[in-house]
C-alpha cells in the first residue's frame, strides 16, 4: 500500500510540519486511535458510538460557496447558496493548514461516483480519528494498489478545532463549511457533525457531473431481478429508505446518485441514515448493520455498564444517525450501477390529506413537482395542534443544489424524454381526511402499489383525471379497495374536500412561479 508523505501533504495540500500522519489506517487501528484519544466509545456489536457537541446536524447558514469567475454566473445566490469572497477562503484555509502544524492528522483516499467512467478521487484530511472512519464508510473504497491517489479530484479537509472570527473571515459564527469550486477543495471548522464531509462532497457533485452530461440525484434506488431499476425521491419521512429495502429487489445506493445516458450509479460506497427509534422491526436490515464492527453511530445514548444501545433515547439530539458500509447490507448490487431507470417514485407525506395514494405523472407534471419537492409536516402534534405544514426542498435535496432548480428539473425531463419511463406521484401520508381525522396510508398498501407500478401492470390500466391537480389516478389496484385510490370519496365531507385540495394546488402554483421569476 502506498503513503503519504509529508512533503505531499505541503505541495498538494499546504500542509506543513505536521505530527504523525495515518494514511488509509486499517479500521481496526482506528479503533485503537479513537480509544486512545478518547474519541468515542465502543459498544455492543463493535460499534463506534461518537458524540458531535453543540452541533448534531448540518449547519446550512453556516455553508458558503467562493465567488469566482469561472462559477459565479451558474450558481443559484441566496440563503442556500452564501458567497465568499476569495480572499476569505485563503484566510480560512490558512487558519486549517496552521492547525495542523504539530498535530496528527488522518488521511484517507477515496472515491466519489461507483461508474468507472465518472469515478473521482476524493481525499479527506482529519483532526479525528472517528471521522477518518465515517468517511471510510460512506465513500468508494479502493483497492490497495490503487493507492496513493495520483490525482486528487476534490479535497475535504475537516478540523472541528478551527474556529472562524465572523469580524474578520466574512463568516455568520464560528463555524464555517465553505466550498471551493476552482480548486476543488471544502474547508470544515467549528462543528464535529460528520454529515457536514459527505453532503459537501455531494454538493461538487451536484456542479460538476452536470458538465459531464450526468444528472445528479438526491434518491435511492433499487433494481429487480429482472434488471428493471426504479428511483425514490422523497424527503426526510416520507418513506424513502423504507420503501427502496424491499427484500425482493436489490439496493443500489440509498442516498444519491447520477443518471447518464447508460443508466444510473450510486454516488457513495455507504449509507448514512437517521436511527432515532430504530429497531428490528422498523428496520431489520438497517438495524443490523447498525450492530456492527465499523459501523459508527452519532449520538446515541448508550449503557455504560453493558454497552447497549438504546435507540429510542433522543437525550442528545432526534437527529441520531447510523453510518456504514453499504456491504454490510445482504441484497445489494456490489458494482453500485444499474440501467437506465423503469420506474420513478416521488413521495410525499401528505397530512392535508388530498393528494391520492398514488398517481402518474406526465413529464411536465413530474419536472413541475420534482421543481416543488413537496411535503407537509403537523407542527406542535404532541400537544394536539393538527395544523398540517406545507414543506417545500427543490429537487428533493434543495440545501445541497449549487445550481437553479429548474436547471435539475430540465435535466430530469430530458431524461424521461430519452427513457420513457414511468413516474408515480406516491401519497404516503394521510387519507380518508386531513390530520386528525384521516389516517397515515398503511405501508402494506403502499408496497402493493409500488409493486404493481413497478410491475409495470399498473400503467397499463384504466385512469381516471383528478379534477384540482389534473392527476391521472388509477382506476383500480389489485388487492385494493379502489375506493381508497379517490380521495375526495374517502373524506366524510366531500366539499371541505374540494376547499383544502383547492387550496393546497393554489400553494402548487405560487412555489412553482417562484422558481420561473
Amino acid at each position: 500500500m502506498g503513503r503519504i508523505t509529508e512533503k505531499d501533504l505541503f505541495e498538494f495540500h499546504g500542509i506543513k510540519n505536521p505530527g504523525k500522519v495515518y494514511y488509509n489506517l486499517p479500521v481496526p487501528e482506528l479503533y485503537e486511535e479513537i480509544v486512545r484519544r478518547e474519541e468515542g466509545i465502543i459498544a455492543e456489536g463493535g460499534t463506534l458510538v461518537a458524540y458531535t457537541g453543540a452541533h448534531t446536524g448540518r449547519s446550512p447558514q453556516d455553508r458558503f460557496i467562493v465567488k469566482e469567475p469561472a462559477s459565479e454566473e451558474y450558481i443559484l445566490w441566496g440563503a442556500v447558496n452564501k458567497p465568499i469572497s476569495r480572499e476569505h477562503f485563503d484566510s480560512l484555509y490558512n487558519k486549517i493548514t496552521s492547525h495542523f502544524e504539530g498535530k496528527d492528522i488522518f488521511v484517507r483516499d477515496l472515491y466519489a461516483c461507483a461508474d468507472p467512467d465518472y469515478k473521482m478521487p476524493v481525499r479527506i484530511i482529519n483532526e479525528y480519528a472517528w471521522h477518518n472512519v465515517f468517511v471510510n464508510n460512506l465513500f468508494i473504497r479502493p483497492e490497495p494498489e490503487e493507492l496513493p491517489h495520483n490525482h486528487v479530484g476534490f479535497t475535504v479537509i475537516a478540523a472541528p478545532g478551527v474556529t472562524a472570527d465572523p469580524e474578520t473571515d466574512g463568516t455568520r459564527t464560528g463555524t464555517f463549511i465553505v466550498l471551493n469550486f476552482e480548486k476543488r477543495v471544502a474547508i470544515i471548522g467549528g462543528t464535529q457533525y460528520a454529515g457536514e464531509m459527505k453532503k459537501s462532497v455531494f454538493t461538487a457533485l451536484n456542479f460538476l457531473l452536470p458538465m459531464e452530461g450526468v444528472f445528479p440525484m438526491h434518491c435511492s434506488a433499487n433494481v429487480g431481478k429482472d434488471g428493471e431499476v426504479a428511483l425514490f425521491f422523497g424527503l426526510s419521512g416520507t418513506g424513502k429508505t423504507t420503501l427502496s429495502a424491499d427484500p425482493g429487489r436489490a439496493l443500489i445506493g440509498d442516498d444519491e446518485h447520477g443518471w447518464h445516458e447508460r443508466g444510473v450509479f450510486n454516488f457513495e460506497g455507504g449509507c448514512y441514515a437517521k436511527a432515532i427509534k430504530l429497531s428490528p422491526k422498523t428496520g431489520p436490515e438497517i438495524y443490523d448493520a447498525s450492530l456492527h464492527f465499523g459501523t459508527v453511530l452519532e449520538n446515541l445514548e448508550i449503557d455504560p455498564d453493558t454497552g447497549k444501545i438504546n435507540f429510542d433515547s433522543d437525550r442528545y439530539t432526534e437527529n441520531t444517525r447510523t453510518a456504514y458500509q453499504i456491504d454490510f447490507l445482504k441484497n445489494i448490487v456490489p458494482s453500485g450501477t444499474g440501467g437506465v431507470p423503469k420506474t420513478i417514485f416521488m413521495l410525499t407525506y401528505d397530512a392535508f390529506g388530498v393528494l391520492p395514494p398514488i398517481s402518474k405523472l406526465t413529464p411536465d407534471q413530474a419536472m413541475f413537482f420534482f421543481t416543488l419537492g413537496y411535503t407537509a409536516k403537523v407542527a406542535g402534534t404532541e400537544r394536539g395542534v393538527a395544523e398540517p405544514q406545507a414543506t417545500f426542498s427543490s429537487c428533493f435535496g434543495a440545501p445541497f443544489l449549487p445550481r437553479p432548480p429548474l436547471f435539475y428539473a430540465g435535466m430530469l425531463k430530458r431524461r424521461l424524454e430519452e427513457s420513457g419511463a414511468e413516474v408515480w406521484l406516491l401519497n404516503t401520508g394521510i387519507t380518508g381526511g386531513p390530520y386528525g381525522v384521516g389516517e397515515r396510508m398503511p405501508l402494506k398498501e403502499t408496497r402493493a402499489l409500488v409493486t404493481e407500478a413497478v410491475s409495470g401492470r399498473l400503467g397499463k390500466g384504466e385512469f381516471r383525471k383528478e379534477p384540482v391537480f389534473g392527476l391521472s389516478v388509477p382506476a383500480s389496484c389489485p388487492g385494493m379497495d379502489s375506493g381508497v385510490l379517490d380521495p375526495r370519496k374517502a373524506w366524510p365531507d366531500p366539499a371541505e374536500y374540494d376547499a383544502r385540495a383547492k387550496e393546497l394546488a393554489d400553494r402548487f402554483k405560487a412555489e412553482f412561479e417562484k422558481h420561473k421569476a
